[in-house]
């Protein structure tokens, strides 16, 4: 078989306007992506700089196929199954911090440079006082700093060089966090004030919100990607079709980033914290308030609960009918979202198991539905019906004493064992209350403040639908779900 570097791709020459901290999986499928689209059909015209700002790893694939790669995206969209794949061509070079330091200041000093993107994993936005200034700093926001000083004392302070920075991190406020990191280093380093000023004038922090399950190098299916590619791709790069990127910031740059224009998935605003909630609200909360139910009726990935006929009409109830018209945004972007959120439960491609996804359902369920909880109820009076059952439904997967030092074991109706993971005073709770009379237990768990907060059996009638919900799903689980369906 042929490799992807004796295909017949027209590379074109062109300007480094991008330097990226990470060489992993999901910026190569998500912004690398975008811009090799952006290079096609807009007037973009800038490649890559990658940089490898950990010091384990290889770069010896990306030289071995001169940067190209490939990404399959996989998945329904619009109501049809895709499976498309794009050879990207914007990666111009990949550097090793650690092996080549000049490289990476050579970067630094581009005359083209103008973007830095950034996915080093919520721990590597962090500030390190102590790090190292005198060669390589340790930590990301060090390495940013270190490349922005040296930037601003190559063109000498000019305003015109500044970069636009924009962090993927899964942390609320990436932008923001990043940037004190990088004025609280040019204290420690005493870097001066005129530095401090051109990276408050010239340069912008961007807070980005993204959103592409990106599943990476398909082992066990490699062989057969590739042979229907027709080439030899060993940095296969595989993702789901559905994709969003929001870009917060305090100036518009739209403009400079024709990602939008050209019809990809990027939101430009000043406010990315409805987007935020919508999908914490939205996606996750789905996610969240109906995968236990899912588990306990019998089923075990995702998709199955979306073509199961009771399961499917429950997710769908609950995001249509109690977590999107809940949104801060217009009603039918969030309900777009919904059918787009159910498209993506479908994916044929992916077997998302439930109890991957049962993982801390404690916390998830007090940071993914108790705000759609609590608006339903101020907005119409009463507790929402079926994020009440999901709560039901936590509490009953939950409800064991056999606590061992790797989980909760317990038992679903089918007899098939599971075990229940969270922190550990969590599932010693429920161990110590799980055989208490049905009413006791629902309010022992509910009233748990250090759980949700709050106690929540100061909602009137909660604790007792609760409780008799925890009775049905013992009973019949099925039966139980198509109650709360009114079927």
């Amino acid at each position: 078989m042929k490799k992807i570097t004796e295909l017949n791709i027209k590379r074109q020459q062109r300007p480094i306007k991008v330097v990226q901290f990470g060489e992993g999986n999901f910026l190569r499928a998500f912004v690398d992506y975008m811009i090799d689209i952006a290079n096609e059909k807009s007037d973009f015209n800038g490649n890559i700089a990658i940089l490898k700002a950990v010091p384990f790893g290889s770069l010896e694939m990306f030289n071995n196929q001169d940067n190209l790669y490939t990404v399959v995206l996989r998945g329904k969209e619009n109501g049809k199954v895709v499976d498309e794949s794009r050879v990207i061509t914007s990666v111009e070079k990949v550097v090793d911090c650690y092996a080549d330091y000049d490289g990476m200041m050579d970067i630094a000093r581009l005359d083209s440079l103008r973007f830095v993107v950034s996915n080093t994993t919520e721990a590597g936005i962090v500030l390190d006082k102590n790090d190292n200034f005198d060669g390589l700093p340790n930590t990301y926001p060090g390495k940013l700093t270190k490349m922005l000083y040296e930037r601003f004392n190559a063109f000498s302070g000019d305003k015109s060089k500044g970069l636009i920075i924009l962090p993927v991190e899964l942390i609320e406020d990436n932008g923001i966090k990043l940037k004190e990191c990088v004025l609280a280093l040019c204290d420690c380093w005493n870097l001066g004030e005129q530095f401090k000023a051109w990276l408050n004038e010239a340069c912008v922090f961007c807070s980005t919100l993204v959103d592409r399950i990106v599943t990476g190098y398909p082992r066990g299916e490699a062989d057969k990607i590739c042979e229907a590619l027709g080439y030899e791709d060993n940095l296969l790069d595989v993702g789901e079709p559905f994709a969003l990127w929001v870009i917060e910031s305090e100036k518009d740059i739209s403009d400079e980033l024709p990602l939008a224009k050209i019809g990809l998935p990027v939101v430009f605003t000043d406010n990315q914290k409805p987007y935020r909630e919508r999908k914490v609200r939205v996606l996750n909360g789905a996610h969240t308030s109906s995968v236990l139910a899912g588990y306990l009726y019998g089923l075990d990935i995702v998709r199955d609960c979306m073509q199961d006929e009771i399961m499917g009409k429950f997710v769908r109830d609950i995001v249509v009918k109690e977590i999107a018209p809940m949104v801060k945004l217009p009603l039918d972007e969030v309900l777009a979202f919904g059918e787009s959120v159910f498209e993506r439960f479908e994916n044929p491609f992916i077997d998302h198991a439930l109890l991957s996804i049962s993982l801390n359902s404690v916390s998830k369920w007090k940071a993914r539905v108790l705000s759609s909880f609590k608006d339903n109820f101020n907005a119409n009076g009463k507790i929402p019906t079926m994020i009440t059952f999901s709560f039901a439904a936590l509490l009953s997967f939950y409800r064991s004493s056999d606590l061992r030092e790797d989980g909760l074991y317990n038992k679903r109706a089918d007899g098939t064992e599971y075990v229940v993971h969270d922190d550990a005073q969590v599932l010693q709770f429920f161990a110590a209350n799980s055989g208490k009379a049905d009413s006791d237990f629902v309010n022992a768990v509910a009233s748990n403040v250090d759980f949700w907060g709050e106690d929540l059996t100061k909602y009137p009638e909660f604790s007792d639908k609760v409780t008799e919900y925890v009775k049905a799903i013992k009973e019949d689980t099925a039966k139980a779900i198509k109650s709360v369906l009114g079927e």
